[in-house]
């Protein structure tokens, strides 16, 4: 399933770069085909995984029994001389296959005897699945080994070990089985240990019977007993002189470290050449040891002797670790770190060597460090042979500085060479060579690693993945208690010490063999570097340079050591100051190079120049659709191009976080992401011009033209970014850019995304939305998912969000496809973004989830959830094409069923996870909606409307209100101590406190409402003592949930005890007010106690450093702070009258002014645009106001319990220190909206809002008349049937063009405002705001008049009205902008520009109004004309008939006259309003 999920995701990737449309529409085809089945094939998986989990440590048996007959078969066939190898396989392959395999069978073994060990049977049963498919590898590279090998007595060998393995893992499967039936039993775990070594060793066997694998155990068994010869007590007497023995020494040192060398080389070759390679290695060391010994022999004194020998041991130490870690890696060449290891034994070897040569030698000063320089320079130089593995963890800009900085130093001791072999100060010269070497090795190990991150970075290189070094601490504590007892051992060389160090080596071995167990594990294999051609070529001018300044440095240091000895040889100075200056040249060229090919630099560049391109032709496009002659594409459907676009778009959109992160810190990675992201962006135009060509509404194609142009240009900006970042992570003056960068991509793809969905959606086209949850259930299950930032019950509250979103979209969308399914489209968009977010947090619920099995489970119920999602979406998709099949409706009702259903499944699972935490989610909801339910409460009772249903007095219910509060209490007990106790009880004191609030609201309601509606107040004042308890209940179930499970000294406790006292105050509250509530001497007091609890409890909450969920404006802030100025006006007066009805009102009105005015001032303190500064102010004066609003409320309670003149009196003070507060607040919120605030009461602001409104309702007007349609006619010849049509486009047309010329008018007022004609807040200024209010009543007229239009068109469509009002209605349009066209000329500048876009505005306004009046009269006189009299023939009839028709116009006359005498009635009131310079202009 994951491979295929890689496959899927890079088909994905591919489609948008696929030029041939027919391929390119396969591929996706394909990929999403490949997508579903994997879906598919996940949850059968594991459904058949719960069915046959037991059954696969059987299966394993029966496979390894199955290879083990097969390898006998093998053998016969071996004997025979039969056994061929099968086509593919060599003896290279089948050597790495069963090296690489061996390390995979050792740790899945491992992983079982842990399994079994524990009695876990499900995992007991998968590592017995992944032994036997890892022997099964093992068998087939040993039939292939012994098939290829040409020797018959190592295929036979080879086959018998192999046999041997496949025996001993079938006994220990079998074992393993057993152990699992008796858990914990001694003697089978015995048993099983000793199977396990006896399998291991056989594994050691199969794998030393590879070829080569013998000649290096021959070398190292040879260096081990060579060895022995430094065991000896006393060495003999040397027989040679000192200058033979030095001589022979240094001359097997070079043989050994050449030797080691060609070990090294010998492991990238053929196994035959490190058998010849070792076996050299292990001649050369036993000369060498021969001439260390006979170099010994040559010491003075015993201490001299015993560091020889000393010396000599670590030679010996470090060489078998050579050979061990060449055989590792020869096996294994995947293996975790080896080559590096490799490397550094060899390093290992040659500082060893230079150790001894130093101690030992007694050369003229100055030889031995050139030697031993010269071997260190030999050693390194393999770096550069074919860096395709890191050399260390160093960054590309460390490279750069490690370069840097060595060259400096390398430039220092080389002056120090030549200076000092002139002077012949022969000590500071060694120095100087010692120096110079450690430098160059620096500079040679840069060079190496930014060499391999520069072949790397080439987007046509795969980068290479690092195995995992482990140290495992057990090993630590078993080797520190091993040295104790070593330390102890040496001092008193008894039996018991002896024992004592028995004992401690045990579990350090037991330790060092699990962790290599583990080590082994195939998951942490590291993977080579594969570097491209191009990659190679990037990498050579580096290596070129690295390599010239180790061989020239090399032959500067011979030439130096001959300087050394003879300083007077002009010859050999000139040859130094060659080699010297090939150095420094190589060394610049070095530096050169490595600035130069700076990862992803030129990619950069390249991808820059491409995303420009594109962001050309988008605009070309863009003109071309604005002059209406943008080509249509006609090669391929509109379906297929959004496909496309919404194909590429997304991949754009996965590639941002990757690209944001190379480019903060992985150098390497940024070539291949941006190149990657600029491939599709040529994809990207082709389908946006493309859906564009093909869109016929304009604004559509506008908008998709534009938003992939903004998609582009915020690429840009990133790649800009990314380029300046480069990927040094030490650049973090680049990062706030990139991150900002990073952002405004994302949300170029939203924007993008959403128009696609949408347009696609509209056309039933619901491919994208289904593989977009596709992909979410695949990722469920993708790797391990990132270390969770919060707790089960956080994520489990955020999953049951989405769930409950999910159904409640599936509900809607059951009904909508009955009514109206053109919606259905929008509702499918909403579900797939929730099933998004339900699938991320459900993978982090599942994680965090304990134990494993229900985290198993609900990943499981989210992915059959997700399943049903797709069937929904799809069965939406298929209604809109089709929205009258009736069999779709029912299957579309029956799959969002089966959606609610799962949902269902996945709230049981969660619950399942955590049954209380499940519970408080459920019951804060419901408290949520007591709380909503009160606040309406409210609403009727302060209305007056609020009334009993019977005639029961508040009595009534009192006693049944005392006795639910107290059961609350109880519940409230039960719920703090659920959360230290089991899932079961917080489950049950959540419900049941859920359920007792719901009473206790029910029946302080029926108790409120009996109480009257004659007392409002009194009413208002109980409904908020519970309305404050339900808060306070939802605020513990909060605290409950997150405490459940904690430790006390968890802080989430004492915020439980906070929310407890709160609580339990609250309740005490009620109880004190319902006993109050009849009382009417006490009542009043009561209730301002009440408040003053309130309010406290509101700054709390204020004075918390939770930011708010959304954010207001400054103007809000400042507008509640109105409410504060009247409360307090109240208060005073209450203070003064002593009324308990003025105190009851001051409580209720205090309540609203504070917790409005609290709110708003942390909505509008925590808007993005205000600063730390203003918000810490505004958030001060904020407390300071509440804080002196709540002294003068205890101040009137004080007078209210001692009435006394002196304390009337200061209430002023009291009031005086609430204002000044006040004042600063909105201070505080004028410098939040900073220099552009405005003054809400300012007459020009207010022209402009209302401006700004009439044109909002003209618009909604205008789509009013959007959906009209003219009535249908009995079908008959009738010349005016165009009618209705002319009305509604007529009509259209003047609401168009009102809202332009209202806009206009707008931005007419804000030119004056900004000319500085109008103050844009004026002291006292009549004039200006006479002629604001001008503006703004004509504003609204222009409104009010083009709503009677709508409303006069829509009647006459029809058949409701006479043509007479509609063309009033169009004549007072006409008459109310001229108005403001006038209202505007006042004070504005003729020649302005908004000035002028103003009288074109009210043109066309003029003009369109004209034209319906027009069509109107015609169609009323082409009535009259139809309109035949019938005329009676009869005399007394005609007679009648005249008089009827005269009376008739008479009537009409008066009517008329009378509606003359109106009109002018209502023009001279209004002329008395008008402004002053709108009158002359009349007159």
């Amino acid at each position: 399933v994951l491979p295929g999920s890689k496959m899927v995701a890079s088909a994905k990737a591919a489609v948008p770069t696929v030029a041939d449309q027919a391929a390119a529409m396969q591929l996706s085809q394909c990929a999403k085909n490949l997508a579903t089945s994997l879906a598919e094939l996940r949850t059968a998986s594991q459904k058949a995984h719960e069915a046959c989990g037991p059954m696969e440590i059987d299966s394993a048996l029966n496979t390894v029994q199955t290879l083990k007959n097969e390898l006998q078969d093998a053998k016969m066939a071996a004997v025979d001389g039969q056994l061929k190898p099968l086509p593919g396989e060599s003896l290279e392959k089948c050597t790495q296959d069963l090296g690489s395999t061996s390390k995979a069978v050792g740790s899945s073994m491992a992983q079982l005897l842990t399994c079994a060990a524990q009695g876990n049977e499900h995992y007991t049963g998968v590592a017995a699945r992944e032994t036997a498919q890892a022997l099964k590898t093992l068998a087939q590279a040993a039939r292939g080994v012994a098939a290829s090998t040409t020797d018959p007595v190592a295929a036979h060998a080879m086959l018998d070990s192999a046999r041997d393995v496949m025996e001993g893992s079938a006994m220990l499967i079998q074992e393993a089985k057993q152990a699992l039936a008796a858990p914990g039993d001694a003697d089978s775990q015995q048993r099983l240990a000793q199977v396990a070594k006896a399998v291991s060793h056989s594994l050691n066997n199969c794998v030393n019977c590879l070829p080569g694998q013998k000649d290096v155990d021959v070398a190292l068994k040879s260096i081990g007993e060579s060895s022995k010869k430094l065991l000896v007590d006393s060495l003999p007497p040397s027989s040679k002189s000192f200058q033979e023995a030095q001589s022979e020494l240094n001359q097997a040192a070079a043989d050994l470290n050449q030797s080691a060398g060609e070990v090294v080389h010998a492991t990238r070759g053929q196994s035959g050449e490190l058998a010849a390679a070792s076996g050299k290695f292990s001649d050369d060391f036993d000369e060498f040891l021969d001439a260390g010994i006979e170099m010994a022999g040559q010491a003075q004194t015993k201490e001299d002797q015993i560091q020889v020998i000393g010396n000599l041991k670590s030679i010996s130490m470090a060489s078998s670790k050579l050979l061990l870690a060449a055989k590792s890696l020869s096996v294994d060449p995947g293996a975790p770190n080896a080559k590096n290891l490799l490397a550094a034994a060899a390093r290992a070897v040659t500082e060893s060597i230079n150790q001894l040569i130093t101690l030992c030698t007694q050369q003229a000063p100055g030889q031995k460090e050139c030697d031993n320089a010269l071997r260190e320079l030999e050693t390194v130089k393999g770096m550069l042979d074919n860096p395709n593995e890191p050399v260390s963890d160093l960054s590309y800009f460390d490279c750069i500085e490690g370069v840097m900085e060595n060259s400096k130093v390398l430039g220092e001791s080389m002056a120090g060479i030549s200076q000092n072999a002139k002077t012949g100060d022969l000590l500071v010269f060694g120095e100087c060579v010692g120096v110079a070497s450690k430098a160059l090795c620096g500079l040679t190990e840069a060079a190496a690693q930014a060499a391999y991150l520069v072949g790397i970075s080439d987007p046509n290189s795969q980068a290479g993945q690092q195995g995992l070094n482990l140290v495992d601490p057990a090993t630590r504590v078993y080797t520190a208690n091993l040295v104790k007892t070593i330390k102890a051992l040496d001092g008193d060389f008894s039996e018991e010490n002896r024992n004592k160090c028995r004992i401690a080596t045990a579990p350090l071995i037991e330790a060092v063999e699990n962790l290599t167990a583990f080590a082994s594990n195939p998951e942490f294999v590291s993977i080579p570097a594969q570097i491209s051609t191009e990659g190679s070529r990037a990498q050579e001018p580096i290596l070129v340079s690295a390599k010239t300044m180790l061989e020239s440095s090399s032959l500067l240091i011979k030439t130096a050591r001959s300087l050394a000895i003879n300083p007077k040889d002009p010859p050999t100075w000139s040859v130094l100051a060659g080699h010297s200056h090939t150095v420094s040249d190589s060394i610049k060229s070095l530096i050169t190079s490595i600035r130069d090919k700076a990862p992803g630099q030129r990619e950069c560049d390249f991808s820059i120049d491409g995303i420009n391109r594109c962001i050309r032709d988008i605009e070309q496009a863009s003109l071309a659709a604005v002059s209406q002659s943008l080509a249509t594409r006609d090669d391929i459907s509109v379906e297929a191009l959004q496909e496309q676009l919404t194909s590429v778009v997304q991949e754009i959109g996965h590639l941002i976080d990757p690209i944001a992160t190379a480019a903060r810190g992985e150098a390497a990675q940024l070539g291949h992401k941006v190149t990657q992201l600029a491939s599709y962006f040529e994809p990207l135009v082709l389908a946006a011009v493309g859906v564009a060509s093909k869109t016929l509404d304009h604004q559509q194609q506008m908008t998709v033209l534009d938003q992939s142009k903004t998609l582009a240009e915020s690429a840009l900006q990133m790649l800009y970014a990314a380029k300046e970042g480069g990927g040094n992570p030490k650049a973090s003056h680049t990062h706030d850019a990139i991150t900002e960068a990073a952002q405004l991509m994302k949300e170029a793809v939203d924007d993008i995304m959403v128009t696609l969905n949408e347009a696609a959606s509209e056309v039933g086209m619901v491919g994208g939305m289904v593989d977009s949850i596709a992909e979410a259930m695949s990722k469920l299950d993708e790797g391990t998912p990132p270390d969770p930032k919060g707790t089960f019950v956080d994520y489990q509250t955020t999953v049951v969000k989405y769930s409950k979103a999910i159904a409640v979209t599936a509900q809607e969308m059951m009904t909508k496809s009955v009514t109206n399914p053109e919606e259905l489209g929008g509702l499918a968009s909403q579900m797939t973004n929730d099933y998004g977010h339900l699938a991320l947090q459900g993978r982090m619920a599942a994680a965090t989830a304990e134990p494993e099995e229900i985290g198993f489970q609900i990943r499981t119920r989210v992915q059959e959830l997700g399943h049903g999602c797709i069937f929904l979406v799809q069965k939406a998709g298929a209604l809109q094409i089709c929205p009258t099949d009736s069999y779709t409706k029912r299957e579309l009702i029956e799959c969002a069923r089966a959606v609610t259903e799962k949902v269902s499944l996945v709230l049981s699972a969660l619950q399942a996870g955590n049954k209380g935490t499940q519970a408080c989610i459920t019951a804060a909801s419901a408290v949520s909606g007591i709380i909503a339910d009160l606040d309406t409460t409210i609403m009727f009772a302060t209305a007056g409307t609020l009334n009993a249903e019977n005639n029961e007095s508040f009595a009534d219910h009192r006693e049944n209100i005392l006795k639910t509060a107290k059961a609350l209490v109880e519940d409230t007990k039960l719920l703090v101590s659920g959360a230290a106790s089991s899932q079961d009880k917080l489950a049950q004191a959540a419900q049941s406190s859920a359920n007792t609030i719901t009473q206790l609201a029910e029946v302080v309601k029926l108790g409120a409402a009996s109480l009257g509606s004659d007392d409002p107040e009194t009413q208002v004042v109980l409904i908020n003592a519970i309305k404050d308890v339900a808060k306070a209940l939802s605020d513990l179930i909060g605290a409950t949930k997150g405490a459940a499970s904690k430790p006390a000294d968890d802080p989430s406790m004492y915020q439980l005890k906070g929310a407890a006292k709160v609580m339990v105050t609250n309740v005490t509250s009620l109880l004190k007010t319902v006993k109050a509530v009849e009382d009417e001497a006490t009542r009043g007091t009561r209730a301002l106690e009440a408040t003053i609890e309130y309010i406290k409890q509101e700054l709390t909450v204020f004075q918390s450093s939770e930011v708010p969920e959304k954010t207001s404006s400054p103007e809000e802030s400042i507008r509640m702070t109105k409410g504060i100025t009247m409360a307090t006006a109240k208060a005073v007066a209450a203070g003064n009258s002593c009324r308990q009805e003025d105190v009851i009102a001051t409580a209720n009105l205090s309540r609203k002014a504070v917790a409005d005015m609290l709110t708003a001032c942390k909505q509008a303190s925590y808007h993005p645009d205000v600063s730390e500064e203003v918000r810490e102010r505004a958030l001060r004066f904020g407390t300071e106001c509440t804080l002196g609003y709540l002294e003068l409320l205890e101040h009137v309670l004080l007078i209210l319990q001692k009435p006394t003149p002196e304390l009337k009196h200061q209430l002023a003070s009291f009031s005086k220190r609430v204002a000044g507060a006040v004042t600063e607040l909105i201070q505080s919120a004028e410098a939040m909206k900073g220099t552009e605030w405005v003054d809400p009461e300012d007459p020009t602001v207010i022209a402009e809002t209302e401006l700004l409104g009439a044109a909002a309702s003209i618009e909604a007007a205008a789509k009013k008349l959007e959906q009209l349609k003219p009535r249908a006619k009995p079908k008959q010849a009738d010349e005016t049937l165009d009618f209705e049509e002319q009305i509604l486009e007529a009509a259209k047309s003047i609401a168009a063009a009102t809202s332009a010329l209202v806009k206009s008018a707008s931005a007419a007022q804000r030119e004056l405002v900004a000319q500085g004609k109008v103050g844009a807040i004026p002291a006292n200024a009549a004039d200006d705001g006479q002629w604001s209010q001008g503006l703004i009543s004509a504003a609204r007229m222009v409104a009010a008049a083009t709503s009677n239009l709508c409303e006069a068109a829509n009647a006459s469509v029809q058949g409701h009205a006479s043509e007479e009002k509609l063309i009033s209605s169009a004549k007072q349009v006409a008459a109310s902008t001229a108005q403001l066209l006038v209202a505007c000329k006042v004070k504005a500048d003729h020649d302005s520009e908004a000035m002028r876009r103003l009288q074109a505005a009210g043109n066309a306004v003029k003009r369109a109004s004209d034209n319906l009046v027009r069509a109107a009269q015609k169609a009323a006189f082409g009535k009259a004309e139809d309109d035949d009299v019938v005329v009676k023939t009869k005399f007394v009839g005609g007679i009648a008939q005249i008089i009827a028709a005269q009376e008739e116009m008479l009537k009409k006359e008066r009517e008329l006259e009378e509606a003359r005498k109106k009109l002018a009635q209502i023009r001279q009131q209004q002329y008395k309003f008008l402004p002053t310079e709108l009158r002359e202009d009349e007159g």
